[in-house]
């Protein structure tokens, strides 16, 4: 093991533990060296690594401290690893993604907040109304987006949109293939939105895991390459 992951490794364990604690101040960058027998460049190393993860906050003149550690802030540092993934790998999150989808789309269905089926319906037509592949892209986030943020758990939220953001390089609506892809697309998205609409949390689930499971099927078939 690299003093760099010693270091990384005793960091990780004080928080973990509870020794450090959110908004805690780390101790003097010497003492952890001495604790931790690691010298301060590997230090300094392990601290960057956190702060990019978003598991503590370097306050410059201030000191180091353990941030948060809000569920969907530090998922949000997992898009750094999820943007190497090529598409093979992004296949195999899709799997993750079309349960978590399918979970999102049954709890928005169940708590049914006011203006969320118009919100859907607006989004949906107007996706349905343009042949542009970037407002395509853009609705459609958005409208993912929307039904996560309605299922109350912001964790959720975030790791769908970190999933996104990585799909949504592979504009699998370009090219010849693009308008039946696009047609069960929006199909796809109609479903979702009557059956949030009926509040029927079964029918939005299977809605959203088909719709998931489709855009797969087409990336797997078109095996676009990523745009940047």
């Amino acid at each position: 093991m690299s003093a760099m992951n010693t270091a990384l490794d005793g960091l990780r364990q004080m928080i973990s533990s509870g020794e450090l604690s959110p908004g805690q101040r780390f101790p003097p960058e010497a003492e952890l060296c001495s604790r931790l027998k690691v010298s301060r460049s590997s230090l300094r190393e392990a601290v960057r690594i956190l702060d990019t993860l978003g598991a503590i906050d370097v306050r410059h003149g201030s000191g180091t401290y353990v941030s948060r550690l809000d569920p969907a802030d530090i998922v949000r540092g997992f898009s750094i690893t999820v943007d190497l993934l090529p598409l093979e790998g992004l296949l195999q999150l899709f799997e993750v993604r079309r349960v978590l989808e399918g979970h999102a789309a049954g709890q928005a269905a169940a708590r049914a907040p006011e203006g969320l089926v118009e919100q859907l319906r607006e989004l949906a037509a107007r996706m349905e109304a343009t042949d542009d592949p970037d407002e395509v892209s853009r609705l459609d986030y958005e409208f993912h987006q929307s039904i996560c943020a309605a299922a109350g758990n912001p964790t959720i939220t975030s790791l769908m949109s970190v999933f996104r953001a990585r799909g949504r390089r592979y504009r699998i609506l370009r090219g010849g293939e693009g308008d039946p892809v696009k047609h069960a697309s929006d199909a796809g998205h109609r479903a979702i939105v009557d059956a949030i609409e009926r509040q029927d949390p079964a029918a939005a689930s299977v809605a959203a895991s088909a719709h998931v499971a489709q855009t797969a099927h087409w990336l797997g078939v078109l095996h676009p390459h990523p745009e940047p």
